[in-house]
């Protein structure tokens, strides 16, 4: 191992010294010395000498080893380090540090510790869902993964030496105790952050499995069950329903049968969320849970809710709420909002019309950008005849169907009258409540709640958690790997929240902290890079404390 100086040369012709910290290694195919970087030390004119050299003094002197004086001139074939000091390897540190102080702070390590004490576990569950949560927030991979690779890349030292059936076994764990620990979890967060619990927003996703075929409906709980998913394909898939808070905060999740309808799910909600005693929690959701029956679950369940309406299929708001006079009342740049009630008594009804300006413009343009490609390809044919394959493939998209229609001789036409119903729609969405207390604009900013929901479950799916694929197959298990990916997303979301930054900006800065392991014939020990800036200000703002230069200071086993 030695110091070596590189040099870089600058765009106006200055140049640059780096100091690095290296040894060499034989590639075995070319039979040729390579040097190996182990760690970049910054600009020699920017670092202390005298610093370094007294670090390596300390670690010396601690590992019970001689160090080479550089400056002799006799002994510097060593190039001022310990000869006999060897690199076992560099783990990412800083990302997985955090990770495991908001673990904590959050309730989850001491919420599983709890359960494992009462039922006198002899195993550290708690220490194997933590790698399995902190894996999916770093570089997601199947628990055989975790197990075999991954906690070799961090430094988890609770974590090693888990076996890969434990890995199983606290999955299993999980899910015999998921109830606890997500009530526990849940009181936890909104005493740390004095969290907002009055508006509780709610919605579906999917999650799909690579199969051809599905559960039996006593097997497996007939869990994974063909189904139409969010992305439109007919797959076996499970639903993954998820409540929030409004600052997008998980506040419990479930997992349904992948032909569940989502108006089916309200009866669970009831049951699960009754003994929660959120106080007036408004009840927030999508167009898909309101109907009827739906509307007098909530209100046994949650008590007030706020629904959206599918405005072009239901006839009373067709013909009463989009045609009311009234004026609209401007709350900022992209919303107004006007309450319609309609009815009187039982059937008194309350709307909420709101009104975007910008996203009409936005769907004005992109109707007429269609409607003038549908004109120039009907134009292209002289013969409209809609049996025809082109005419097939146009009335059979849902991006150009709704805007075309077949006569009864047969032939392709624009529909007009569609296109101007299709005007009435623009920019604006219509909720629907039974709480006469919240205030127009509280509703019409609360519904646009919903878009942060939809960002927890991109999260989840597709961006950074990654909830698919799905390697397993007992029910149980599927329920716990979707209990970890919430567990993760709610990590996840805090880290945003106190940052003030999305984890895609995060997590590049946290893992630039890392340690490099050193062994002599005595002792092992860590030592880790000089963190950046921005890196620093992360994990001061998550209150994870850096830890010293050297640290992890043990006698190698003999």
């Amino acid at each position: 191992m030695y110091l070596r100086t590189t040099k870089r040369k600058n765009k106006n012709g200055t140049v640059t010294e780096y100091l690095q910290l290296a040894h060499n290694e034989r590639n075995p195919e070319t039979n040729s010395t390579v040097a190996r970087i182990v760690h970049n030390f910054g600009r020699a004119d920017q670092l202390d000498r005298e610093a370094l050299v007294r670090l390596a003094r300390s670690i010396a002197r601690v590992c019970g080893i001689n160090i080479v004086d550089s400056t002799d001139a006799d002994r510097t074939k060593g190039g001022g380090l310990p000869q006999d000091l060897e690199i076992l390897g560099t783990v990412e540190l800083g990302t997985v540090l955090v990770i495991e102080t908001l673990w904590e702070r959050l309730g989850i390590g001491k919420a599983l510790r709890a359960l494992l004490d009462k039922g006198k576990y002899a195993v550290a569950y708690d220490q194997a869902l933590l790698a399995m949560t902190a894996n999916r927030l770093c570089a997601p991979e199947s628990k055989l993964g975790v197990w075999d690779r991954w906690l070799e890349q961090v430094h988890l030292p609770k974590c090693q030496g888990l076996k890969l059936r434990q890995m199983y076994e606290a999955m299993d764990f999980l899910h015999k105790h998921i109830d606890a620990v997500e009530e526990a979890v849940f009181f936890q967060t909104a005493t740390l952050f004095n969290l907002s619990v009055d508006l509780i927003f709610y919605d579906t996703t999917t999650a799909s499995f690579s199969i051809d075929y599905e559960d039996d409906a006593d097997e497996n709980d007939g869990l994974r069950q063909y189904g139409h998913s969010k992305e439109g394909t007919w797959t076996p898939q499970i639903v993954v329903a998820l409540a929030v808070t409004r600052d997008g905060l998980p506040v419990k999740s479930w997992v349904f049968p992948g032909n569940t309808a989502d108006a089916s799910t309200v009866e669970r909600i009831r049951k699960d969320l009754r003994g929660w005693n959120l106080g007036r929690a408004l009840f927030v959701a999508d167009s898909g849970m309101n109907s009827s029956a739906n509307r007098e679950e909530l209100a046994r369940a949650c008590g007030k809710y706020l629904l959206a309406t599918r405005m072009a299929t239901v006839t009373e708001i067709k013909n009463e709420v989009l045609s009311q006079p009234g004026r609209f009342t401007t709350f900022s740049d992209n919303l107004q909002a006007k309450e319609v009630v309609i009815g009187d008594g039982e059937r008194r009804r309350r709307y909420i019309l709101c009104f975007n300006p910008k996203e009409a413009e936005r769907q004005r343009m992109h109707r007429e950008e269609l409607v003038s490609m549908l004109e120039e390809e009907l134009a292209s044919h002289k013969d409209r005849d809609a049996s025809a394959q082109w005419a097939v493939e146009l009335l059979a998209s849902r991006r150009y169907k709704r805007y075309l229609k077949t006569t009864e001789a047969g032939k392709i036409r624009l529909d007009r009258a569609a296109i101007t119903e299709a005007r009435r729609y623009d920019g604006k969405w219509v909720l629907e409540t039974n709480d006469d207390t919240i205030s127009l604009e509280d509703a019409a900013l609360g519904y646009k709640g919903l878009l942060v929901i939809e960002r927890c479950f991109r999260s989840l799916k597709r961006t950074q958690i990654k909830m698919m694929p799905m390697y397993h197959w007992a029910s149980r298990r599927i329920e716990s790997h979707v209990k970890i990916c919430v567990l993760a997303l709610l990590i996840e979301r805090v880290a945003e929240r106190e940052c003030g930054q999305p984890w895609s900006r995060i997590r590049p800065n946290l893992a630039k902290l890392q340690a490099t392991e050193f062994q002599n014939g005595q002792h092992s020990f860590f030592q880790i890079n000089s963190a950046p800036e921005a890196c620093r200000d992360l994990m001061k703002k998550l209150a994870t404390p850096l830890p010293v230069k050297v640290f992890g200071i043990n006698p190698v086993e003999k």
